[in-house]
């Protein structure tokens, strides 16, 4: 340190030799220290950030990799330039505040505390950069990222904190440690929302609950379309509208709600949707309709087999079959049942591999419900809706060809139909 004290020792001399008295020549030299430090600092600033930091960026761009430009495009090691200065006060400090014993401690606490700021504000670049790039590998792409990088942050805060205070209050982190626990109940409260998402958004990864690009619906919050970020303490939904719903994280665990995420890796779609059939247009098939049947491609086999197995039933059981009602009969609404069946099974964008069922489900007020069930070979929405409109474009036509009439309420048109037919009826009467 003997050349501390010749420095010292030649400044205030140089002081003196100004025409200050001694009293003052030690605040002096202080203040001339001050300015020497802080010009060193500036200038250590600016060779670091203009130079060093500006060759690194070079260096990151020359090389063949992609993901190291990114530190160029989000000038991540910019703050690298404010660990300079503080390194170079650290160093000198002891210097300049020789004779100021009660300020030094205070001057370097400072110090160390911006260099724990620095250091965690050049951390928290490289997280930015690093989720970046994950988000873009496909391994990670719809898992919830944000969540766990917002995680980290988080405790990265709370440790710098810590750091920073035990720095400038002279004790040690454990201590803290040690007070931090008194404060926990309060920060239960404070921070509530986010310690809920946090537990959430953990459940979420690790059940694989929900990812970035799922369909999900919420009715409680009126959310229907897709997932666009999954953050620590919300969801973002993109409903079919286009408008945003914001959802708190942990309502994906409290509340239900319908992921559609399994409808498209399977890569079929339900169709899942009803005929309502006029119950006054259901009869029995007589021979000359049976023929007629036997007629239509898609369900000749069918209604020829059909004939054969119930012309022997009745023969073996000696049925008049001169009557209508008597034995075993096809119906039209049974035939035309086998028909949406076999068109189904023909139609080139219906899944064979996958269920397809026409069922008749109970009467209601509406009519018979002829309920169609089946998977489309595709997910996409437009897709989806044209090859449903298709097929049930083609039902609604081919049911007058098995003499069924598709129930509707009565319109305008019924009514007026109605009226002139009791006004007819009537002006027919003496």
């Amino acid at each position: 340190m003997d050349w501390i004290n010749f420095l010292e020792e030649k400044t205030e001399t140089m002081i003196i030799n100004l025409g200050i008295s001694a009293d003052w020549a030690i605040y002096f030299r202080l203040l001339s220290f001050i300015i020497v430090l802080t010009i060193l600092s500036v200038a250590a600033y600016y060779i670091t950030k203009k130079i060093i930091i500006r060759f690194l960026y070079k260096v990151f761009k020359k090389t063949s990799f992609a993901w190291d430009d990114l530190f160029v495009d989000t000038r991540a090691f910019d703050n690298l330039a404010h660990i300079a200065p503080a390194v170079i006060v650290l160093i000198m400090a002891p210097v300049v505040f020789a004779d100021f014993e009660k300020l030094l401690p205070f001057v370097t606490r400072l110090s160390e505390a911006y260099l724990i700021i620095v250091s965690m504000t050049v951390l928290f670049a490289i997280l930015k950069v690093g989720e970046y790039v994950m988000s873009r590998h496909q391994a990670f792409k719809d898992k919830p990222l944000s969540s766990v990088f917002q995680l980290i942050r988080i405790l990265l805060y709370i440790v710098a904190i810590i750091l920073v205070l035990a720095v400038l209050l002279n004790k040690t982190p454990v201590y803290l440690l040690s007070a931090f626990g008194a404060m926990t109940a309060v920060l239960m409260l404070v921070f509530k929302d986010t310690i809920l998402g946090l537990v959430a958004s953990i459940q979420m990864s690790a059940n694989d609950m929900v990812r970035v690009g799922d369909w999900v619906e919420m009715p409680k919050f009126n959310a229907d379309g897709n997932v666009i970020a999954i953050n620590l303490n919300t969801v973002k939904v993109q409903n079919w509208d286009k408008t945003i719903t914001t959802i708190p994280t942990y309502y994906f665990i409290s509340d239900s709600f319908k992921n559609w995420r399994a409808m498209h890796e399977t890569g079929g779609r339900r169709i899942k949707r009803a005929i309502y059939v006029d119950a006054y247009s259901v009869k029995l098939v007589d021979k000359e309709t049976r023929e007629r049947f036997k007629k239509y491609q898609l369900i000749t086999n069918y209604v020829e087999e059909r004939e054969k197995e119930i012309q022997e039933h009745n023969e073996k059981n000696n049925i008049d079959t001169s009557v209508l009602i008597n034995g075993r009969r096809m119906t039209n609404l049974g035939v035309y049942r086998k028909y949406i069946e076999s068109y189904l099974r023909n139609h080139p964008r219906i899944r064979k591999d996958m269920h397809i069922m026409v069922r008749q489900l109970a009467t209601e007020s509406k009519g018979i419900p002829l309920e169609i069930y089946c998977f489309t070979n595709t997910t996409a929405w437009i897709e989806y809706e044209s090859i449903q409109s298709d097929i049930f474009d083609h039902l609604y036509s081919t049911a007058a060809f098995f003499d069924i009439r598709i129930f509707q309420e009565p319109g305008g048109k019924d009514l007026s139909a109605a009226f002139s037919q009791v006004v007819k009826g009537a002006s027919k009467q003496p």
